[in-house]
């Protein structure tokens, strides 16, 4: 009888399960129109050691984060956000020539997006912080263009389900200011 409920008792202390989560483009960007197609290869992407894991990474004070074994990224989190930007700069600029793999040299020319993420933060129930550096290289001879984006989203509520939503706000802001960086470009 005492083995009956010792075997109830374990069972009763199970681990929690692991979640997985992934990132997703932003589907409330329209489709921008344009005339010619433009071929843009994304990557690399570089992060933070830090949140360079499958464990999603919380900030608990300023000296302090927590690595959450339980809310776990479904992919690598680098490979994530090359694939967020990327389909958000397809729709943003219009193209389906937009991709993390280069083609190849028969292939039209491309614009090359590099993005390397200087500090990533997620604070539950408070905001997501992203200071992203990015260039984007011309086609051709053209010098490189380079720029910052430095963004803060508020998460909404309790929970990794918000923190996500304001990783995608995160990173469509970093994918909005390549793309108007992309389009304003003379002979694009």
């Amino acid at each position: 009888m005492a083995s009956v409920a010792l075997i109830g008792l374990l069972a009763g202390c199970s681990s929690p399960k692991s979640r997985f989560y992934t990132l997703d483009p932003d589907n409330t960007v329209e489709r921008a129109s344009t005339a010619t197609p433009i071929r843009v290869v994304v990557g690399p992407v570089t992060i933070p050691d830090l949140v360079d894991r499958p464990q999603i990474v919380t900030r608990v004070s300023a000296n302090e984060v927590k690595v959450n074994e339980f809310a776990r990224w479904a992919e690598p989190l680098k490979s994530e956000i090359s694939q967020v930007i990327a389909a958000d700069l397809r729709t943003m600029l219009g193209s389906d020539q937009v991709t993390v793999f280069d083609t190849g040299s028969n292939a039209m020319p491309a614009w090359r997006v590099r993005v390397d993420i200087l500090s990533l933060d997620s604070e539950p129930a408070v905001a997501v912080s992203m200071d992203a550096l990015w260039t984007i290289q011309p086609p051709g001879k053209q010098p490189a263009i380079a720029g910052r984006s430095v963004v803060r989203e508020a998460v909404a509520s309790d929970g990794f389900d918000a923190i996500i939503a304001a990783h995608n706000r995160a990173l469509a802001s970093v994918s909005r200011d390549i793309a108007t960086s992309i389009r304003t470009q003379p002979g694009r």
